[in-house]
């Protein structure tokens, strides 16, 4: 069956792709709005109203939202990243209704209690403090300090302990109501999903919202520059990445396939030769992120401290070289990975809800798994070697922690 796209008459989305041969669904509300639409004394705001929805709302307390969602045998969660916030639920194909009353609730009527809030402070500068003391989690919040200094999308998007702290109620709902507007958010189900009854729902919960658009966040700016923590661990976690492509770009594609065979798995160059062929690291690989105007591509290794100058040094060796010498082999075994990622990845409701949403958010439509396929396959090797030689001769960002590794971005 096909996706669809509806809009409410305020301009919210409502995209529905029902999945035959299931009995559950995924339903979810995205908002297109994360951590870097924060001002800097408020950081860790859009991850705190994430938090302190599940406390309270609508007509339900914290552990109303919890029974009713588990009498159920349904699943309720939610998520905050750079520039998107979700909240989701896993439900039985009868429970839409459910699902969808408890996710309005969280964005329409949240009880944002000043108790509860003080208390849940505590639980945030917990999970804050479990990353920064996990070496290969709180080294990405570091890179992107490197590379984004002084701007939205280098800080956390936890916050800080003393962000954290000035955080208020009437910041909660503020953040709300300047930012969950409907032409930002999306409501997207996939699975066993009644289209009509999603729609009629949409209607009734979210139809009342008056029009408007989320304020876009500022530009960032990508900046050569380096980052070190030199607390002791038994390794030294180090990262570099280079300024790449936004989300939306027509490259991406081609960028993600040369993410895929330089360290994408076990067979990767960036494996074979650091780790396989050298011992000299457990942990290997890169990766490509999107974002609105600007985008990284990485590596990201954990080595002995008396390896870690040279796995550094081999890995933008091999990248380097695999971008020069990119072969048809590679070129056909990384659309091969991409390909049955998305698809062994699409035959689950979440991620099929999610694929939903994404799309809408960076393409601004619904991109089908045959268009994305199509798109893997249309790569050729010459735009690969294109690509990636422009990114990798672009500026870079390095992070490191644990050890005394000379910094050179």
């Amino acid at each position: 069956m096909t996706a669809r796209l509806h809009r409410l008459p305020n301009g919210l989305a409502v995209a529905v792709d029902p999945m035959p041969g299931v009995e559950t669904l995924a339903v979810g509300l995205y908002a297109s709005v994360g951590s870097r639409s924060e001002r800097a004394h408020l950081s860790g705001l859009a991850h705190m109203v994430e938090h302190m929805v599940f406390k309270g709302a609508g007509s339900r307390d914290a552990r109303a939202i919890a029974e009713d969602v588990e009498d159920a045998g349904g699943s309720l969660n939610a998520w905050t990243s750079r520039e998107t916030t979700a909240f989701h639920a896993r439900m039985l194909a009868g429970d839409l209704a459910l699902g969808v009353d408890i996710i309005a609730d969280f964005v329409r009527a949240p009880h944002f209690n000043a108790d509860e809030l003080e208390r849940e402070k505590g639980v945030v500068l917990s999970e804050l403090g479990e990353a920064r003391d996990t070496p290969d989690d709180i080294i990405f919040d570091n890179l992107n300090a490197a590379c984004f200094p002084g701007q939205p999308l280098g800080r956390a998007v936890l916050g800080s302990e003393e962000s954290i702290a000035v955080i208020g109620a009437a910041d909660l709902h503020s953040w709300l109501d300047t930012h969950y507007r409907p032409g930002g958010l999306i409501l997207a189900a996939a699975g066993k999903v009644d289209e009509d009854a999603l729609l009629r729902l949409a209607e009734a919960r979210f139809g009342d919202l008056a029009p408007g658009t989320p304020p876009a966040p500022p530009p960032a700016h990508f900046r050569a520059g380096a980052h070190a923590d030199k607390r002791r661990f038994d390794q030294v976690h180090l990262a570099f990445v280079h300024e790449a492509l936004p989300a939306d770009h027509p490259d991406a594609p081609a960028l993600a396939l040369f993410s895929q065979a330089a360290g994408g798995g076990m067979s990767s160059r960036l494996f074979q030769q650091v780790r396989e062929e050298l011992g000299l690291a457990y942990s290997i690989y890169s990766w490509a992120a999107g974002y609105r105007e600007t985008g990284v591509l990485g590596v990201y290794c954990a080595a002995d401290a008396g390896d870690a100058a040279r796995a550094l040094a081999l890995s933008r060796g091999i990248l380097a070289a695999t971008a020069d010498g990119f072969t048809e082999a590679e070129l056909a075994r990384a659309k091969a990975q991409a390909r049955s990622g998305l698809l062994m990845g699409l035959e689950s409701v979440q991620a099929r809800a999610d694929h939903l949403a994404r799309s809408l958010e960076v393409r601004g439509r619904i991109v089908d798994a045959v268009e994305s396929v199509a798109e893997i396959d249309a790569v050729t090797v010459d735009q690969v070697r294109r690509v990636a030689g422009a990114v990798l001769a672009g500026p870079s960002a390095l992070a490191t922690v644990g050890g005394k590794l000379a910094l050179a971005a």
